[in-house]
């Protein structure tokens, strides 16, 4: 029976046990999206016994930027800084991949510094303002955004990519009907909405070679009326994996990483659960994990194939150490 401590190989990727660390934003990164002391010091104390370290979703264009201190990935200039921070973690023995993303509608003005922009002009809820709909030309910019940010992620010695498309960012808005209302190639039918995370999954497959695995983060289920269901995100993973995706991260669509209905250990495992009946590639679960025993059930139970620990881990940095050791005895 396989469990949590088990080690697992996906492509480039040798994982020493089937715990990771999920991408949490830290705000920890300068105004300009650059690598502090302080990020590195954060990944590297938190690093040391998971078998994965995914870091937190990085901007890959201004305009797609969330927050004030999020990581960027946009430039060239970043690698630099991330080398740094790929080499911290290498030096611990752990394996690191990091998330890349476009905020889409949920950028704001104020932070980004221009008109957010979205598959469609439907006004984000939180930041009420009314994104500018995107030009074939400029989706197809979006993609080459994505590759190049790959690029950059490889030249900086991470392992593996992980390409953002839940939490209502811009690929999740491209999927979900409630806010792609399109008549384009890229808007209707699922087959059409899910087009620009396949073309994005494509690119930077194709940047970054046979050799690197390519994770998706995908919100399974919107859990509002008419939006993006689990059985259309059944039908996108399948197509995921067919692409040359290597891992599935489940999580949430337009309800985020936390939704209101949802409470308990292991929140999101029926996504994951479902999501791996559908796929013959790994997926994580995600979503309120706090004990060792819990995160080693799901795997031993075959509801997921690795298991992401975020605000345990968070909270403190020694959390996956002691759970090993409690696992061993």
């Amino acid at each position: 029976m396989t469990s949590l401590l088990d080690p697992l190989r996906v492509q480039g990727l040798h994982l020493r046990n089937r715990l990771v660390m999920p991408p949490m934003a830290s705000e920890l990164a300068t105004r300009s999206g650059e690598v502090t002391d302080a990020l590195v010091t954060h990944y590297r104390s938190r690093c040391r016994s998971v078998g994965l370290v995914i870091v937190e979703h990085s901007y890959i264009h201004p305009v797609g930027r969330l927050s004030e201190k999020q990581l960027g990935i946009y430039g060239d200039e970043s690698i630099a800084g991330l080398s740094k921070l790929a080499k911290a973690v290498h030096e611990e023995g752990t394996p690191i991949a990091i998330q890349i993303n476009h905020a889409g509608r949920r950028a704001n003005s104020r932070i980004c510094g221009a008109q957010p922009v979205a598959p469609s002009s439907i006004p984000d809820p939180e930041s009420k303002e009314t994104p500018h709909e995107l030009t074939v030309e400029e989706i197809q910019s979006i993609v080459r955004a994505f590759g190049l940010a790959a690029s950059r992620a490889i030249k900086a010695g991470f392992d593996a990519v992980e390409i953002h498309g839940a939490h209502g960012f811009l690929l999740n808005q491209f999927c979900s009907p409630l806010t792609n209302t399109r008549n384009d190639t890229y808007g209707g039918i699922l087959e059409n909405r899910m087009r620009l995370p396949l073309e994005v999954a494509s690119e930077v497959l194709r940047t970054v070679g046979r050799d690197i695995a390519v994770l998706y983060r995908l919100g399974a289920d919107d859990m509002l009326p008419g939006g993006l269901t689990l059985e259309d995100s059944k039908k996108i993973a399948q197509a995921l994996a067919s692409s040359g995706i290597a891992i599935i991260d489940v999580s949430g669509g337009l309800c985020g990483s936390r939704p209101p209905n949802l409470s308990g250990q292991g929140y999101f495992s029926h996504l994951a659960q479902a999501i791996k009946q559908a796929v013959k590639i790994p997926v994580i679960t995600t979503g309120g994990i706090k004990t060792p025993q819990f995160a080693d059930e799901i795997i031993k139970t075959g509801i997921a194939d690795l298991v992401g620990v975020g605000r345990a881990l968070a909270a403190d940095p020694d959390w996956a150490a002691r759970a090993i050791e409690t696992l061993k005895k």
